[in-house]
């Protein structure tokens, strides 16, 4: 019979790593084409005033590709920060605590950035 020495080590979290990593690298892609189309209609000829601005974002499919970029800039933004907080913060409380905040922050920045783009 074998004989198991030291203590049992459950491993919990370690699944997540791939799933992370790969969210992180779609919503930076994301991010840099929302960048590169907004860049191109920028500078495309013309003046550059309040109209044009308007203009970019009054086309609907832009509105969406926008919303979808605010939620992923969100979403990477928590990612990131979560990973700090596990990494860095050793009481629970208080790592819980500025998880929270963190959450509050995001969804507030996210949703005032929503309101702006719908002006609602």
């Amino acid at each position: 019979m074998a004989t198991n020495y030291g203590s049992k080590r459950l491993v919990v979290g370690a699944h997540y790593g791939f799933r992370d990593w790969l969210s992180q690298r779609i919503t930076a892609a994301l991010m840099a084409l929302f960048t590169l189309v907004l860049l191109v209609q920028v500078l495309l000829p013309g003046p550059m005033g309040y109209d044009k601005w308007a203009g970019i974002f009054a086309q609907q499919w832009m509105k969406v590709f926008t919303f979808v970029v605010i939620v992923s800039l969100a979403y990477h933004a928590w990612v990131g920060m979560r990973d700090v907080w596990m990494d860095y913060i050793q009481p629970v409380g208080l790592r819980l605590l500025l998880q929270v905040a963190t959450i509050a922050w995001l969804v507030g920045c996210a949703g005032w950035a929503v309101q702006v783009l719908w002006r609602l």
